[in-house]
């Protein structure tokens, strides 16, 4: 059976997680250290942490924005069921948006919306990887702690003048401060973590003076640190096997029924994975790939909409992804003869 989802570990994370056990220094040090120099030439921001989740990575962002308790934070009913879990157990009310139905994401209309019901910050999840228009969101005025799980290494080209160069921006430093997950199914894996990212130096200042004080057990230790510090040095090697794929998965739905997410910034977007919106049933197109030796799960069964049914009437759009949209297998790892055959089975997925 194919499955849905593989972390790729080659040799050299296996190496990197090796040395550090054989050194015995497993806890936050050295590699957590390297680890945060690659993540700022990697993102091209001022400062960052990496810590031992994403829910404290929250914690820390909210903290050093001042942000007063009871205030309510928007997201997206998309978005990952920790997200809403965390800003209750932190006293924050959070603010539940539906989505466009043609990408899954938040847009510049929604959540203008959600600041006239009392939104203060947006928690952005940039869904499967695709980017929002992220020039009309920063023009709201809103806060934005950017979540960049999936969208890592993601490119937005900016607006400019007729005759003037392009001009880009990477995910992940539109915010007053990004969350890159490090978790199992995110696109840079540590096993488990986060990186709280500061694209501006003054941001900085202020979460560095909560960095500083921060207890060990905040922090994420060298022997995750060590396979993640990997994972963004081969990020550009898994993110080429990744979109190549992803190519050919698309032609394969051209000719099938049913539909894909529009990505109106296709080059710029990271192929963490390979979503499909059903027209049929969840059932019969699960079984039919199953007797193909191919699983697939629902895209968003870990989602907020998920946790909480009791949003579906004010979310239509994320419920109805929620029990349409699929992953289908994408990563490094398959082989040949693995994508192939689900390349097949795409093409003719009843």
């Amino acid at each position: 059976m194919i499955q849905t989802y593989s972390t790729t570990i080659r040799r050299k994370e296996m190496d990197a997680v090796l040395t550090c056990m054989v050194d015995e220094k497993i806890g936050p040090g050295e590699l957590n250290a390297k680890l945060i120099t690659q993540i700022k030439e990697f993102i091209k921001c001022d400062g960052a942490v990496a810590l031992r989740s994403p829910a404290i990575a929250l914690k820390y962002a909210l903290k050093s924005m001042g942000l007063e308790s009871g205030s309510k934070v928007m997201v997206s009913a998309l978005a990952p069921a920790w997200q809403y879990q965390s800003l209750v157990s932190m006293g924050f009310e959070p603010l539940v948006l539906d989505v466009d139905e043609v990408n899954g994401l938040v847009n510049e209309q929604i959540i203008s919306e959600g600041i006239k019901q009392g939104g203060k910050v947006l928690l952005l999840h940039e869904t499967e990887g695709i980017l929002p228009n992220l020039e009309e969101i920063v023009k709201l005025g809103v806060p934005i702690i950017e979540d960049i799980s999936q969208s890592a290494g993601a490119i937005f080209n900016l607006t400019v003048e007729e005759g003037s160069a392009q001009q880009q921006k990477m995910a992940g430093t539109f915010g007053v401060y990004s969350i890159l997950g490090l978790e199992e199914r995110d696109v840079i894996t540590a096993g488990g973590g986060a990186v709280l990212i500061s694209p501006g130096r003054r941001e900085w200042i202020v979460l560095k003076k909560y960095v500083d004080e921060a207890p060990l057990t905040d922090l994420l230790p060298d022997i995750n640190a060590a396979l993640a510090w990997v994972q963004v040095k081969e990020f550009a090697r898994n993110e080429k096997t990744r979109k190549e794929l992803f190519a050919m998965y698309q032609q394969a739905c051209f000719i099938g029924r049913h539909k894909m997410y529009a990505r109106e910034n296709e080059n710029g977007s990271t192929a963490c994975s390979f979503p499909l919106v059903l027209s049929s049933s969840y059932k019969d197109v699960k079984q039919y790939a199953a007797k193909k030796d191919i699983e697939i799960n629902l895209a968003y069964e870990n989602s907020i909409i998920a946790l909480k049914d009791e949003l579906s009437e004010t979310c239509i759009h994320a419920k109805s992804l929620y029990l349409r949209c699929v992953h289908i297998p994408l990563y490094p790892r398959l082989t040949h003869a693995e994508s192939s055959k689900i390349i097949k089975v795409l093409s003719s997925l009843p």
